[in-house]
């Protein structure tokens, strides 16, 4: 017994030591080796790391990640690679980085085999162009033969853990948004092998998913049990075992994706089987999933989907898509409902070849469902395409609307009336080609009803007989037929009827009378937009053909009556805010719609607008159909920055190419874009005009819409006390640019007022600032608009004379120092009065005809070439004799603000030009000085640069007055 003693003493003993040992290592070691591992780790991020990294502070515990040695990183922030350098790709609470200790201790080497990654927000963006802002990681490949012996810091990863990871995946190429909310990963296996398993447990609290801006996911719980084999040689995935549970839909997944150099290769497939129609309803967005909770629902569901092929920007390839949905012996029944939905089936296809919506193909096999004796619905519809769309469609059912929403328990929405269809259809769908299905079909409602919990009041006395027939599959022979559409809405009756004939150019016959308060319709659907308390009154009679009007034979249109809109807010998806019609009011008389009385309001703009437009109905007829029109507009106030594309405002329906846009350059304003379907002419009448702080004032004068381009002629307006003439052109290129051509003349213009209010002046005319008095502007230019809507100034081309009628020029550096060199004091007081000034703009360069002046006795002549930038390559003759006949030559280069002065000599330095991408809209090379060449060629360049310049000013002219 008292060995026994003995023995257990000392296990417990050398047990003792050892955990006090192992305690005081995990102590010490941290302290011993700091200065190491913070130094490697430094270096490695340095070296390997193209995006900014920062961090609050670091720590080398056991404790954080037991039993691990973890360096850790608290309040670690990465930024993004180029262009993305001020974007954030992670932020996280911790990231934490395991070490080998065996490498550590023995051979003072940091091994990376672990990271812990926690509270972090990753922001992952690839934009339009395919540029992605996470190419943070730069390997740099060794010169020198691998030396397996050094010590340093390496990456061998055996486990990622990530914890409570919010991730947004944004790809505007591809048109793809994945938003995942508390995520937590876990991976295991040989990361540090060429090929090896990792074993992945995921799971996802709120997923989003939208493919071009169709969500196909929406707030999805999500549960992965993954095993993927990964060839980090050929950047390779394989699927080996890959179970997922999006809410209570179990998803089986097999396949690889190898990522490429352009892009990705992939076949995944995806199957959830002998799953139930409750399953399958669990992956509807969450305001459905209540519904779904006090329904009796039954029956069984399968869901097949396959996604194959290369995804290639740069060569436009992408990969196709196949889906199946099967539905059989589905049964839908509310607590309280009379009769159940029974026999509920379906057989869905959908493909999608190279994810081209122009090819996709739905194929629905089969729908139906019925409510009991003679209440049933069925359909088969087949289409493939989009613009050219083959359709094959075969629809019926009678049923009772009031027993289909008890069947179906619906809590938001109560509706009834007697619903019976019958339509067939067999052909092809084409605008372009004004081809329409074999067509022979009704739809009938009888006393509808329909009331949601948005809104008290019911519409009611819902009355629809729509017939539509197809004989031969073109446009001519198609015929539709709505008699009646009506209903009543809190006591006021609204009704349509109408007859349409032959698409190909349509006769068509329209009777249309009702009140409608669209601000309490869109309450009761619980939509906004066209909201506050607007109000429709109409009593219209339209009777005629489409031709009619296209062809002038007007006394045929039997069209009259009038419209009445009051309090109306509408969006266009190329502006930031809404339009708000205070009011309007229409009268259609044949082919004009005229518009008697028209005040709307936009942001802190208002307009009136008088006049006609024709067209009309062409236009609501027609797809590519164009607006014709001519107005009386006056305006109190414009302020063009609030309609620039990228400006902030409550409009939140925005084409994809402004909303991917604004994201990529959310500080730039974009440019105003212009309709494309308008043909309007304006006799204009604006108090007040601004734009960038510039006002222009009294504006009158002629404009026009057209095709997409903005016209003004023999338009006039003061700006900065002085009346200004102008004809011009404008036209979007895209939201962040466009393109203009303008020819001004301006008498008595103040030139210290304008240097000092006016942007444009400081930046173009720098000399400006040392000269006071009035001059006179005649010059044409067309250029570019940046993404802020500023000029570009190596875009401009053009020329005129600028007249300096009654100047002081004082103090002008590059005239003084001509002075000094010469001992002529008066160069910093020159007498410029009536001298007439004519330059040339190309590719950022000035070239200045010969001009001549007073200086006391002399008669200096000044001709050559500046620049934008400051450059300057000038040729001064200094007349000495009465009349300037005998002179000496001077060359002045060097800059404006450091100018260089050679006497007796005719040899300066060239200019060369920039070079400018208009369709880029990007300057690729600035000016820059010229190699020191002959005077002949000097000579010759300076000849073809001014002869390209007076030809730019031509073509401006020329274009201006064609239109």
């Amino acid at each position: 017994m008292e060995r026994f003693k003995r023995i257990v003493i000392k296990i417990l003993k050398w047990m003792g030591i050892s955990i006090a040992s192992i305690l005081f290592l995990m102590f010490i070691i941290p302290v011993l080796f700091p200065g190491t591992i913070s130094e490697q780790v430094k270096i490695f991020a340095n070296q390997h790391l193209a995006g900014k990294l920062d961090y609050r502070r670091t720590h080398l515990t056991f404790f954080r990640h037991f039993p691990s040695l973890t360096v850790s990183v608290d309040d670690f922030l990465l930024k993004g690679s180029k262009p993305f350098q001020e974007d954030t790709l992670l932020a996280a609470r911790e990231v934490a980085v395991g070490i080998n200790l065996k490498n550590l201790i023995f051979d003072r080497e940091v091994k990376i085999d672990e990271i812990y990654v926690t509270d972090a927000y990753g922001n992952v963006f690839v934009n339009s162009k395919g540029e992605a802002n996470y190419n943070v990681y730069v390997s740099k490949p060794s010169k020198k033969p691998k030396d397996t012996t050094g010590s340093g810091t390496s990456i061998k990863l055996d486990l990622i853990k990530l914890k409570n990871w919010n991730v947004t995946y944004r790809d505007h190429a591809a048109r793809v948004l994945v938003n995942a909310k508390g995520l937590n990963y876990t991976g295991r296996g040989g990361l540090s092998q060429d090929i090896f398993d990792l074993e992945t447990d995921l799971d996802i609290d709120k997923l989003d998913f939208s493919l071009n801006r169709i969500y196909y996911a929406k707030q999805k719980t999500l549960h992965a049990d993954l095993i993927t084999r990964i060839n980090t040689n050929a950047l390779t995935f394989v699927l080996r075992k890959n179970e997922l549970r999006i809410n209570d839909l179990p998803l089986k997944f097999t396949g690889f994706l190898s990522i490429l150099k352009d892009g990705y290769n992939l076949d995944v497939k995806a199957a959830s089987e002998n799953t139930t129609i409750r399953d399958m309803i669990s992956v509807l967005p969450p305001q459905y999933l209540d519904w779904a909770k006090d329904t009796k629902i039954e029956g069984n569901s399968d869901l097949f989907f396959n996604l194959k092929g290369r995804f290639s920007e740069k060569k436009n390839l992408k990969p196709s898509l196949k889906a199946r949905l099967l539905v059989s012996d589905g049964y839908v029944s509310n607590g309280k409902a009379p009769v159940p939905m029974n026999h509920l089936n379906m057989d869905l296809n959908v493909g999608l070849p190279s994810l081209d919506t122009n090819q996709l193909v739905i194929d629905l096999k089969n729908l139906g469902f019925d409510l009991g004796p003679n209440n049933s619905f069925k359909a088969v519809v087949k289409t493939k395409g989009l613009n050219e769309m083959q359709i094959n469609a075969d629809i019926k059912g009678a049923v009772d609307l009031q027993t289909l929403d008890q069947a179906l328990g619906l809590k938001d929405i109560d509706f009834r009336g007697l619903l019976n269809t019958n339509i067939k259809a067999n052909g092809i769908f084409s605008m372009d080609k004004k081809l329409f299905p074999k067509t022979n079909g009704y739809l009938n409602l009888k006393n509808g009803w329909l009331k949601t919990k948005y809104y008290p009041n019911p519409i009611q006395n819902i009355n629809i007989v729509a017939n539509i027939i197809n004989t031969d599959g073109t446009f001519k022979s198609l015929g539709v037929k709505l008699d009646p559409f009506r209903f009543d809405f809190e006591g006021n009756p609204v009704f349509v009827n109408a007859h349409l004939q032959n698409f190909e150019d349509v006769l068509y016959k329209v009777r249309a009378k009702g009140v409608l308060n669209v601000g309490r319709i869109y309450q009761v659907f619980a939509k906004k937009g066209f909201d506050v308390s607007g109000l429709i009154m109409a009593d219209l009679s339209l009777n005629g053909r489409q031709s009619y009007a296209t062809t002038g034979q007007y006394s045929k249109l039997d069209n009259k009556g009038n419209l009445i809109l009051k309090n109306i807010k509408a969006t266009t998806e190329f502006l930031p805010k809404s339009f708000f019609i205070k009011e309007g009011n229409f009268r259609f008389e044949n082919e004009k719609m005229w518009f008697r009385k028209f005040f709307a309001t936009y942001g802190k703009s208002d307009f009136a607008l008088n006049g006609y437009l024709l067209n009309t109905i062409n236009y609501f007829i027609e797809r590519k159909g164009t607006l014709h029109g001519q107005f009386n507009l006056n305006s109190r106030y414009v302020l063009i920055d609030e309609f620039m594309a990228l400006k902030n405002g409550d409009n939140s329906k925005k084409s994809v190419e402004v909303e991917y846009a604004k994201v990529e350059n959310p500080k730039s304003s974009g440019v105003v874009i212009i309709p494309k379907n308008l043909d309007v002419s304006l006799q204009t009448n604006i108090r007040k005009v601004e734009f960038k702080g510039l006002a222009l004032n009294h504006l009158k004068g002629q404009a026009s819409v057209e095709k997409g381009q903005v016209y003004l002629k023999n338009t006039s307006f003061d700006i900065i006390g002085s009346k200004m003439n102008i004809d011009a052109r404008y036209q979007d290129e895209s939201p962040l640019t466009a393109n203009y051509d303008v020819a001004l003349k301006v008498m008595d213009f103040n030139v210290q007022r304008a240097y000092k209010e006016i942007d444009m002046v400081r930046e173009m005319a720098t000399a400006a600032k040392n000269v006071k008095g009035i001059v006179s502007v005649d010059y044409k230019l067309k250029g570019d608009f940046d993404r802020n809507m500023k000029p570009i100034y190596p875009s401009l081309e053009g020329g005129g004379i600028v007249n300096l009628r009654d100047v002081e020029v004082k103090n002008l550096k590059m005239l003084s120092a001509v002075g000094d060199n010469i001992g002529a004091k008066a160069f910093n007081n020159p007498d410029m009065k009536g001298v007439n000034i004519e330059t040339h703009i190309k590719n950022n360069l000035i070239h200045v005809d010969k001009f001549t002046f007073r200086v006391s006795i002399l008669r200096p002549s000044i001709s050559g070439t500046t620049s934008f930038n400051g450059l300057l390559d000038l040729r001064v003759r200094i007349g000495i004799l009465p009349g300037g006949f005998i002179g000496f030559p001077i060359v002045v280069t060097g800059t404006h603000e450091n100018p260089k002065i050679k006497i007796f000599s005719k040899k300066g330095q060239g200019i060369l030009d920039a070079a400018y991408n208009r369709k880029l809209n990007k300057v690729i090379r600035e000016e820059r000085r010229a190699e020191k060449k002959s005077k002949r060629q000097q000579r010759k360049e300076k000849e073809a640069q001014e002869e390209r310049a007076k030809n730019a000013e031509k073509k401006i002219t020329k274009d201006l007055n064609k239109k």
